[in-house]
């Protein structure tokens, strides 16, 4: 049967079939990284080398030596700054077919939480099978996998309660779904203990001797471990200090005057050497394997060295068609949804007091305008109720997303390289998967504090009102979601609140003015305000279309705002209708919802970020304009 008929077959352990070998090879390979004043740090310094499939590849070197850069270059997760030729079979690497052929596994276990390891293999057998495959299949298919990989009796574990072993197992088993012949691995024995360790490398060698070309980088394994991989690289100052089997390392290490002691695991005294525990042989070691392009050193012959040879490979042969995406888009965004609103339903202590802190907040914003609604004499008081729900509605849906969705960028990063599904899918699910919650919190909020507050009870002003509020809270959440998926959890924390807050004054702006007395660029600036907007939008959706005189209380002489008009003019909104200003509102969402679709795509792109970019030009002014740091 040709290695290529794989998951349409679903046959008993298909997923160790041999595929068609898939080499890497890579010459004079150049990283940087901008440092400030001093110009940029060069991280690879011309590193070459070849990675067969077939053989487990272990990329080893002291911290610092540049072997995550090295795996991320390789693998296309960093390659905006990279010089130099990567080859694949011999061709030059098409990053957007090669990035359907190979999977990346960082080092941190980032796994979707609130859901059993079953489900997490059932969704992802959807994403990356889509529905041409019977149900029935995917799951003999499934068990295989999760067999293979030690996994069974943890299928109905909640991924909060797995061991470090088998969440670090359960990560490789979710890209073994559709059988990638191309693995990288960041240090996946870290955090393990030897036995998890070597549980672990045994399964790689196992998964290589399939077919695949498993590439990992690794900190100071243990002698036991050294001996299990095939092919040994090493690292050490951006430069390759040695490359070839692992058996003829201490043979090599001999001939530029290093002995290892025989009681020394040879892994260790390596990385010794290469942190220059022993003097500083970098170069004569760069040098002797000529920065990679020497493939092996022979035991009986050191002077021998072998280069670089390619061998054909009948992957150039084959159309690589069925590594596209399986599912449609559609489909991607219901399996999407059903995984989002699994999360939600299970996430029940937060669900509870997200319900207690709106219906808390409600009682206490009631509380205090309590029967302010038609009473004449507390109509500026009432506009104070409109303008605190607005702010309540700003608050309330952006927090959450700024704590939360920092950390769930994370995992769509590694979802999202690794071809799981398309960005618009993820977008739309995530959008679907937050309407329902926005709309029951939204509900509650405003029936408590309608009726306490005694606004007036008429279904086209109530309708009016929520439709408002509901606006307001999309829009805040769309924001946040555009600052927090470019910072991490605490500047974004901070950011968005800053952000917040101007529109919050702008929204406030006015009590008192007549409308020509606003300066201009005050009036523009309210313009671009949503919460300004939404404070416009409620106060005609109360006291607009035609609101007759307000009553005024029999112990008050003389009710100054009885007239809604006469609020108008006080607030600066005698112009104001509320279709302008909920359509302003509306194109306020469109516009922060754009901005969150583009600025998450930008996080997702291999090219060096924004953020990036502005701290490259922040450096480079205060480096050449004398700015004090």
């Amino acid at each position: 049967m040709d290695p290529l008929d794989d998951v349409e077959n679903c046959e008993p352990h298909h997923h160790l079939l041999k595929r068609p070998p898939v080499d890497i090879e890579f010459s004079d390979l150049t990283y940087s990284v901008p440092q400030g004043r001093n110009g940029s740090k060069i991280i690879l310094r011309s590193v070459s080398g070849l990675f067969r499939s077939g053989e487990l590849t272990a990329i080893l070197g002291p911290s610092g030596a540049g072997k995550s850069t090295l795996i991320n270059v390789l693998a296309g997760y960093r390659c905006g700054d990279a010089r130099g030729s990567i080859m694949v079979n011999s061709r030059p690497r098409e990053m957007k077919s090669f990035r359907k052929m190979c999977r990346y596994i960082m080092q941190e276990d980032l796994l979707q939480p609130a859901l059993t390891v079953l489900e997490s293999m059932e969704i992802a057998s959807d994403l990356k099978l889509g529905y041409t495959i019977s149900k029935e299949n995917k799951l003999e298919s499934i068990e295989d996998i999760l067999q293979m990989l030690r996994l069974t009796k943890a299928k109905n574990t909640l991924m909060e309660n797995l061991s470090g072993g088998e969440r670090k197992r359960l990560s490789i088993a979710l890209e073994l779904v559709n059988n990638p012949p191309v693995i990288f691995l960041d240090e996946p024995t870290t955090g393990l203990d030897d036995l998890s360790s070597s549980q672990c490398v045994s399964l790689l060698k196992d998964l290589a001797y399939g077919g695949r070309t498993i590439i990992c980088s690794i900190h100071t394994p243990s002698a036991k471990l050294f001996a299990m991989f095939d092919h040994i690289y090493i690292v050490a100052e951006g430069q390759c200090m040695f490359a070839g089997v692992g058996q003829d390392m201490v043979p090599y290490l001999s001939t530029v005057g290093l002995n290892c002691p025989k009681h020394y695991n040879p892994a260790d005294f390596m990385i010794e050497v290469c942190s220059r525990e022993y003097g500083d042989y970098s170069e004569k070691m760069s040098t002797a394997v000529d920065n990679g392009k020497c493939l092996r050193w022979f035991k009986d012959n050191a002077e021998m060295r072998k280069p670089i040879v390619r061998r054909a490979s009948q992957y150039d042969t084959v159309s690589n068609h069925l590594y596209d995406f399986s599912s449609t888009g559609w489909s991607q965004f219901n399996v999407l949804l059903r995984r989002m609103m699994i999360q939600h339903k299970r996430d029940y202590t937060y669900l509870l007091f997200k319900l207690f802190m709106y219906t808390f907040i409600g009682l206490v914003v009631g509380g205090m305008f309590f029967q302010f609604g038609n009473d004449a004499s507390m109509t500026i008081f009432n506009y104070g109720f409109i303008f605190i729900t607005i702010i309540v509605f700003m608050y309330t849906p952006l927090m959450p997303v700024l704590l939360k969705f920092p950390t769930e960028v994370q995992l769509l990063k590694r979802e999202y390289f690794n071809r799981w599904y398309g960005l618009n899918a993820y977008f739309c699910a995530l959008t679907c998967s937050q309407l329902p919650m926005q709309i029951i919190l939204s509900s509650i909020y405003i029936a408590i504090t309608y009726f306490l507050t005694n606004q007036p009870l008429e279904w086209e002003r109530g309708i009016k009102f929520s439709v408002v509020c509901l606006m307001v809270s999309l829009s805040s959440e769309s924001m946040a979601y555009a600052i927090s998926s470019q910072f991490n959890v605490t500047n974004s924390v901070f950011f968005g609140p800053c952000v917040a807050c101007p529109m919050m004054l702008l929204a406030s702006f006015g009590l008192g003015y007549e409308e020509d007395e606003i300066p201009g660029i005050i009036r523009l600036g309210m313009n671009f305000s949503y919460l300004r907007h939404g404070v416009e939008a409620l106060v005609m959706a109360v006291y607009g279309n035609g609101r007759g005189r307000l009553e005024c209380p029999k112990n008050e002489d003389y009710c100054e705002l009885r007239d809604p008009s006469a609020l108008f003019k006080t607030v600066g909104m005698s112009q104001v209708t509320y279709w302008g200003s909920m359509s302003a509102l509306c194109g306020m969402f469109l516009a922060f919802k754009v901005a969150s679709y583009v600025m998450l795509r930008w996080r997702l792109s291999t090219k060096p970020s924004l953020l990036l970019k502005l701290g490259f030009v922040g450096r480079f002014i205060k480096a050449n304009f004398n700015i004090p740091r």
